[in-house]
Formats: structure tokens, C-alpha cells, sequence
């Protein structure tokens, strides 16, 4: 195996931050994020699971897509694309089987989004294998695993010394051509898998589950809060709004956003008269859930879940997405 030092590792992470933005995770009062970095000394190494994904990097939460500017009787419109290429580094495998669920549908459907693949073409994904599951991950029963290599450019574990360094894809080589690595028998550990399997069901088997009270149970003391949605690694509703930032002397300018939006929030089915198709708590959880694990599977093909387990330990209800899939094992009969 090819292993590195973390003094080498630092070392070079100093070299790419002069030629790309670097993401990476930080400590922010206490609490860990992947936020952008100057230097490596900015960089945690040792860290459970960063309290939101990496999914902000690729889907912004408020986007610029685009500026019109109006100038007299002319009009000029600019798009919105970072032209400077992205490393995130130390992303745990989980938060990179995100953006691969999203490809599904931003990328592999006619026409593909112009943003998210603009930003997905630029970055590159530098992952950190997990040494075990953390609380509330349940990864291993939706198809990934702690030391997962399959959605990252490049992956690195622990190992005495250092870290060992598996490159997955010609732009990671390229990326990591500058490491400084030497070749070590032996391999790294597995990670600690320990755990209660979580049963997840096919999408048929949801289907006579849409009257269920189980929605009710769950739902009933849902806050319509949102947090689930905004730290989940595959949500990606969003809406579109137009906003003026600049009026006068014969000028105007506006910028076109985009802005994450969810289905688990009062207004979000509301239709002009008022009407609201979801409009109770209970139904939207329904939605939430039948959304990842029937309705997108069966319209794209990934789950929209990757057991990262954050919406488990964010919800200030403690609504337990697990016992959902528990509740519907159990009523399936299967």
C-alpha cells in the first residue's frame, strides 16, 4: 500500500490551497464543518462526522445563477460560474455517496442542471475513511460502508504513521501527483461495522403502506423545522426567486438565485388560492420518506438515502428516520 505522513500530507494540502479552493473540515466554535481553508493548519484530521455535508459545495444553499443588468434601453445578462477549480478534502464516504444520488437526476436527465454540473466537473473529492460508524449511521444498509472508495477521487486511512492513500480516478492521480507517499506492506484496518442491520425495503413494498398510521405516529410531533432536510446529503429541492440589488440613475440590476427549499416545510405544496395538497405534518413526513425510498429509486435508481444518520441526531423531536424503516419492514410482512 502507498502511505503517506501527515507531515507530508500538510505540506503538500499548503501547495494545492495557492491553486484551488479548498474545502475542508474545520472546528467553528466547537462544532465541525466543512468550511474553506487558507492554510493546513486550519485542517482537523481527527473528526466524527462534520454536522452538515459537503452538499453546500456542489448545490449551494443560495446560489447567484445569473445578473441582468438593465442599462438605459439595454439589457445584458451574465451567468454565474466559478471558474477556479475545487478540492474537498476529507470527505467521509457517506457525504460523497450524496452528490452521487443527485447525479441521478441533475446530471444523467436531459437536459442536465448547468450549475451543479459546472461545479461537479470542477471539484474533486479527497475522502477520509471512517474507523467506525458513528452515532445514528446506518451506511452499511444502504449500500455504503465507512472506508466506501466507490463515489471519491481519492481515499485516504489511518494507519501507524500516517495515512494510507488509495487514488480511485485519473483526476484524483492528477490531483495527488505531488504527495509525497512510500510503498508499505500490510493494509489498513477495517473499520468497526458494529450494529443492528436497519431493514430497508424495495420500493413496491411501500406502496400499500400510503394509508398507514405509522405517518401519524411519526409526523405528529414533527416541528416542520426543516433541519432534517437541510443537513441531509441528498435533498435537493429548491426554488428560484428574482431579486433587484440595484435601482437608479437609469440602472437597474437584478440577480437570479437559487435557494434550497423542502418538503417538509407548511408552505411547500401550497398552490395560488391557497390550496396545499400536504397539509399536515404526518403527510409530509410521509412524503420525506416515500420520496427516498420509492419515489426517487423508481424514478432514477439510487436511493435517496446514505445512512448518514444526521437528520437522526439534528431532530429536536427525535424522529428517528430507522424506526421508520423499522415500522415499514414490519408492516410490509416481508
Amino acid at each position: 500500500m502507498k502511505v503517506t505522513t501527515l507531515d507530508a500530507l500538510r505540506s503538500w494540502l499548503d501547495t494545492v490551497v495557492g491553486e484551488y479552493d479548498v474545502v475542508a473540515p474545520r472546528d467553528v466554535d466547537g462544532h465541525v464543518l466543512y468550511r474553506p481553508v487558507a492554510t493546513s493548519g486550519e485542517i482537523v484530521f481527527s473528526y466524527e462526522r462534520p454536522e452538515l455535508s459537503v452538499k453546500d459545495y456542489l448545490l449551494p444553499a443560495t446560489e447567484v445563477l445569473l445578473r441582468v443588468e438593465k442599462r438605459g434601453g439595454e439589457v445584458t445578462v451574465e451567468e454565474n460560474l466559478a471558474d477556479r477549480g475545487q478540492v474537498i478534502f476529507g470527505v467521509r464516504p457517506c457525504d460523497a455517496h450524496g452528490p452521487a444520488t443527485i447525479d441521478a437526476l441533475f446530471l444523467e436527465q436531459e437536459p442536465p442542471d448547468t450549475y451543479y454540473s459546472h461545479h461537479r466537473a470542477r471539484t474533486v473529492l479527497i475522502g477520509m475513511a471512517c474507523p467506525q460508524l458513528w452515532e445514528g449511521c446506518f451506511c452499511t444498509s444502504v449500500g455504503g460502508a465507512p472506508d466506501d472508495a466507490t463515489h471519491l477521487d481519492v481515499l485516504l486511512r489511518r494507519v501507524d504513521g500516517g495515512f494510507a492513500v488509495d487514488t480511485v480516478t485519473e483526476k484524483g492521480a492528477k490531483l495527488i501527483a505531488g504527495l509525497c507517499v512510500e510503498e508499505r506492506d500490510g493494509a489498513p484496518d477495517a473499520p468497526t461495522t458494529e450494529g443492528e442491520a436497519v431493514p430497508v425495503m424495495p420500493p413496491d413494498a411501500w406502496r400499500p403502506l400510503f394509508g398507514d398510521n405509522i405517518w401519524m405516529r411519526h409526523g405528529e410531533r414533527c416541528l416542520s423545522c426543516r433541519i432534517c432536510t437541510y443537513v441531509c446529503p441528498t435533498c435537493r429541492c429548491f426554488d428560484v426567486a428574482d431579486r433587484v440589488v440595484e435601482q437608479g440613475a437609469g440602472i437597474t440590476r437584478i440577480e437570479r438565485i437559487r435557494v434550497w427549499d423542502a418538503c417538509t416545510s407548511t408552505n411547500y405544496r401550497r398552490a395560488a388560492g391557497g390550496h396545499n395538497s400536504r397539509p399536515t405534518k404526518p403527510v409530509r413526513l410521509r412524503n420525506r420518506s416515500f420520496c427516498k425510498f420509492r419515489y426517487y429509486p423508481e424514478d432514477y435508481g439510487p436511493l435517496g438515502c446514505v445512512g448518514c444518520g444526521r437528520c437522526i441526531v439534528s431532530c429536536p423531536v427525535d424522529i428517528d428516520i430507522t424506526e421508520v424503516l423499522q415500522d415499514v419492514a414490519e408492516r410490509s410482512g416481508r
